[in-house]
């Protein structure tokens, strides 16, 4: 009768808490976060601003290892043939994640079948950067600058296929230019060059650019989203700006190799969506003029495959092909 008490205790404890009972087989080691960019940009960002305190949570120490090359490639096949235990993970940028299945024949991986979803994370616009000493200070006066000098701009991206390359070309069909398209292998890179003056524009997400142009080392024209930012409250959207239609941002998100025992992903999407709502996370957020965001693993799952589509049809609508 003991025994068959002891059992069923056992049993309630384990069904009344999941996480706990995970936890006593994983972690047992460090844990990597694979990020497929250069440091400093704002996939790096968001690695960083878990990984200090997912290793508190988990009792294990978090790495944070940059992979940057082949547009994202690299550090993604990396993960992707991890073994899956929950110690080899990606910080996924989507420009990589959903962006290049459709402008890569080889990419090497596939978002769906070689990546378990774990958690959403942040989400953020993007915003129209420039040198500071480029001939231009609104967007309508880059515009005409552009049309007047045909060939003489260029921006920067993460990579070729990236959220920042399909901005550029948007860009460029929208506004009737002809920026140049120069790749770097992350935004960490890109940003130096662009305060350096080595490039003219870069259309990114705000984490990377937002002390500099506050501090008046960059230029923000505009930002993509439909409303301003806080960080930035003096540069207006593209639309207030006079650019109708051109709304676009970008999302970062953690992923494990497929096959990743369910329960370790519960745990991970756990910690990291508390992490997340926690007043520091969501402040270091929103400073770097990003906005956090939680999802469960299966609603990440499928909102990795409408994103998956609507990139399709983004970059089909746009003719972008690096192949």
């Amino acid at each position: 009768m003991q025994r068959r008490h002891l059992l069923a205790l056992g049993a309630a404890l384990a069904a009344a808490s999941p996480r706990l009972f995970a936890q006593g087989k994983y972690p047992q080691r460090p844990i990597t976060l694979v990020v497929p960019t250069a440091p400093g940009g704002s996939t790096d960002f968001t690695a960083r601003l878990i990984s200090d305190q997912l290793a508190r949570a988990l009792g294990q120490p978090v790495v944070v290892d940059n992979k940057p090359g082949a547009s994202g490639n690299i550090g993604n096949q990396i993960v992707a043939r991890a073994k899956p235990d929950g110690y080899t993970l990606l910080v996924a940028y989507s420009g990589y994640q959903v962006a290049n299945p459709h402008l890569f024949k080889q990419a090497g991986w596939d978002p769906i079948k070689d990546f378990a979803p774990v958690a959403m994370m942040t989400r953020a616009p993007q915003v129209i950067a420039a040198r500071a000493n480029l001939p231009a200070n609104t967007l309508a006066e880059l515009i005409a600058y552009a049309k007047a000098n045909p060939g003489k701009l260029n921006f920067a991206s993460s990579g070729n296929g990236s959220i920042q390359h399909i901005a550029g070309e948007l860009f460029n069909q929208l506004t009737g230019t002809s920026l140049t398209h120069i790749p770097y292998k992350g935004s960490g890179p890109a940003v130096q060059d662009l305060m350096g003056g080595q490039v003219d524009l870069f259309i990114t997400s705000p984490a990377g650019v937002v002390s500099q142009i506050q501090a008046g080392k960059l230029k923000g024209l505009a930002v993509t989203s439909p409303k301003r930012l806080a960080a930035l409250p003096n540069v207006p959207t593209a639309v207030e700006a006079g650019l109708k239609g051109y709304e676009l941002d970008s999302w970062f998100g953690l992923y494990a190799p497929a096959g990743t025992p369910a329960d370790i992903v519960q745990v991970l999407n756990t910690e990291v969506n508390r992490i997340l709502q926690t007043p520091e996370a969501r402040k270091k957020a929103e400073d770097a003029g990003t906005a956090v965001e939680t999802m469960t693993p299966q609603q990440f799952g499928e909102f990795t495959r409408r994103e998956l589509d609507h990139w399709g049809r983004v970059i089909r609508g746009a003719k972008i092909s690096l192949e």
